[in-house]
């Protein structure tokens, strides 16, 4: 951003950018670095078990992105809500045959936005019934 301070709400959503670009070039490194260090961290993969420690989750981080057969993945419709030191990004995740819905939890943890939470499952439906009528499976 030229000319204007960025908000919370900035930062956040270009921690989040990071994250998928961490995953779209496998960069371990990048996505080491995004996750929190000394709070808890937790993950949901599609699929998979809960994992609920960093050395679980970055497990599972260095062998998705180590998996040649690893989808390629682009993030869009993100939307960021702040609540003082934690924000909550909700997108959807493009793969090459599928999309996902997905929640990013990001806490400030030294002077930066740390991943504390990832999950991502199916998007079955598309948005646009305000949660009402044939919108909802229950």
């Amino acid at each position: 951003m030229t000319g204007q301070a960025m908000t919370d709400k900035d930062r956040v959503l270009s921690a989040n950018l990071e994250f998928y670009r961490a995953f779209t070039l496998r960069d371990v490194a990048a996505m080491e670095a995004l996750w929190a260090r000394a709070l808890p961290v937790s993950c949901i993969h599609p699929g998979w078990m809960a994992l609920r420690d960093r050395d679980s989750v970055m497990r599972s981080w260095h062998d998705i992105l180590a998996n040649p057969e690893a989808p390629h993945i682009m993030c869009h419709d993100e939307e960021a809500m702040v609540y003082g030191d934690v924000a909550v990004v909700t997108c959807e995740e493009a793969l090459d045959d599928n999309t996902l819905v997905a929640t990013n939890i990001f806490a400030r943890e030294d002077d930066a936005w740390r991943l504390v939470h990832h999950q991502a499952g199916p998007l079955l439906m598309r948005a646009g019934h305000a949660g009402r009528g044939a919108n909802r499976l229950n």
